[in-house]
């Protein structure tokens, strides 16, 4: 675990079940970190005011599993998605964590390196930001939630579009490739699914400006934070009904693939974040320097300083997890000047010349 990370990370105890605070009372992450007795059963907002300075919101930290708790359970109740959830707890069982087992909380962003303005959706880190307009004289905040999106071959398209319409209780279409897929495994697939539990678009659906793309709910809340659907957005039902009502038509939406983040951390120093991604040319140190030297976080003499070793096996680990920059810098004892080993006459040598030079 990295330094950042550990220094982040603190305890929540929880004693009820993880679905029983599902509808809890909602916390701002900036009170964070705080001690959450047993009686209580908060959980941190998904709101965060943009910082004054730097590029990070939230906080890593850490819950108390129940015996009927799963991994998944623990993730929707804290926001985030299935590779998160996983990757911030590699040795957590996913379906029997344990009762009293310490679950990583991976609450802690750096914000996409794009205008903070409608929606921003990172396809690599499978997570969609939204900064909704707010009046003269208030404080901005973003609000932040796991997706699902396309699978390999369905890829979720990139660039800036719009939401066009809004659609309570949606009914569905399958495309034609569904169906002609479908029948040809014997399982012909209907034209048109109503509203109800079987449909795949969740009770609400937002549609953007691009044919046959949506952001919508799901039947099937397991597969948030994966790559499972034929293109288009999934959120929690949850989620999604909070956001439903207050994006404006024809807000922005901006779909971008960052493998790689970077930005400034909440004491000033660098920090920076890789994902998982279907491409790994993406994610490479000469990507990484680019970087930084794009966003004006070190000087450009200060790139000898990483390691690129370490590096390599940052990028190799993919570990979603936010990491100090200087933990992937050249160590100072390899930097250090070798030490030469000298008997006794030489060192009387060497101090003998050096008085004849100044005496």
């Amino acid at each position: 675990m990295s330094a950042v990370m550990c220094q982040k990370v603190k305890k929540v105890m929880l004693k009820q079940s993880v679905a029983a605070v599902r509808n809890a009372a909602l916390m701002s992450a900036l009170t964070w970190p705080i001690w959450v007795s047993a009686e209580e059963t908060t959980v941190p907002d998904h709101h965060y005011p943009l910082p004054d300075s730097g590029d990070v919101i939230g906080q890593y930290y850490q819950v108390l599993a129940n015996e009927e708790d799963t991994l998944i359970d623990i993730a929707r109740t804290h926001k985030v998605g299935y590779e998160e959830i996983r990757a911030a707890n590699p040795d957590v069982s996913l379906w029997v964590p344990g009762e009293g087992t310490a679950v990583t909380i991976p609450r802690q962003h750096i914000l996409p390196n794009v205008p903070r303005t409608g929606i921003v959706i990172n396809v690599a880190e499978l997570r969609l930001y939204y900064y909704p307009d707010v009046p003269q004289g208030e404080t901005p905040w973003v609000e932040t939630y796991p997706i699902g999106i396309g699978r390999d071959g369905y890829d979720t398209p990139l660039g800036i579009t719009q939401t066009t319409m809004r659609l309570e209780n949606p009914a569905w279409y399958p495309p034609r490739s569904m169906r002609e897929e479908a029948a040809a495994r014997g399982e012909p697939a209907p034209a048109v699914v109503p509203p109800g539990p079987d449909n795949p678009l969740g009770e609400h659906a937002i549609l953007l400006d691009i044919p046959g793309y949506l952001i919508h709910g799901t039947n099937q809340p397991d597969g948030i934070g994966m790559r499972a659907s034929r293109g288009c957005i999934r959120m929690y039902p949850e989620d999604i009904g909070s956001i439903f009502d207050n994006v404006p038509t024809g807000t922005q939406v901006n779909i971008i693939d960052e493998p790689i983040k970077v930005g400034s951390g909440q004491e000033g120093d660098v920090v920076v974040q890789v994902f998982n991604t279907l491409d790994d040319e993406q994610a490479n140190l000469e990507s990484l320097k680019a970087l930084l030297l794009s966003q004006s976080l070190i000087a450009e003499d200060e790139l000898a300083l990483l390691d690129a070793d370490k590096v390599n096996q940052w990028f190799e680990q993919s570990d979603d997890q936010i990491w100090s920059l200087s933990s992937l810098y050249v160590s100072e004892e390899e930097n250090a000047e070798p030490v030469t080993d000298m008997d006794i006459y030489q060192m009387i040598s060497q101090t003998s010349a050096t008085h004849c030079v100044y005496g």
